[in-house]
């Protein structure tokens, strides 16, 4: 696995968790609401994290597009899948959104290495 991935999937977990065990209740409802509304549903997860990643990429936040990559890879999204909705994004957020474009494609080969190891 890659040094980038785990780090930034063990960062991830290792601050949620703090959050969590923090006792401020308000934040394990915003958690749960968040985790509820990317269930399989009348539209399956897969589809929820597509429209996460071009959510993420035109709010600008790699720290969200990392996790919707991520996600997406682990919910079966191929590369064509993942090129259309990131072109969605940059077409919705315009050029301000190519940073994060970069920083996707930086880490998508890893991520499917990760997924299909060997």
């Amino acid at each position: 696995m890659n040094k980038k991935v785990a780090t930034t999937r063990k960062y991830r977990s290792d601050m949620n968790e703090q959050i969590l065990q923090s006792g401020f209740k308000d934040y394990k409802k915003f958690f749960a609401l968040d985790h509820k509304a990317y269930l399989d549903g009348a539209i399956p997860a897969k589809y929820k994290e597509l429209m996460g990643l071009v959510g993420s990429m035109v709010l600008r936040c790699n720290d969200c597009v990392f996790y919707h990559l991520d996600r997406c890879v682990n919910e079966g999204a191929s590369r064509e899948e993942l090129y259309e909705s990131m072109n969605i994004a940059l077409i919705i957020g315009g050029s301000i959104v190519i940073p994060h474009l970069r920083y996707a494609f930086e880490i998508l080969d890893e991520l499917f290495e990760n997924e299909n190891p060997g």
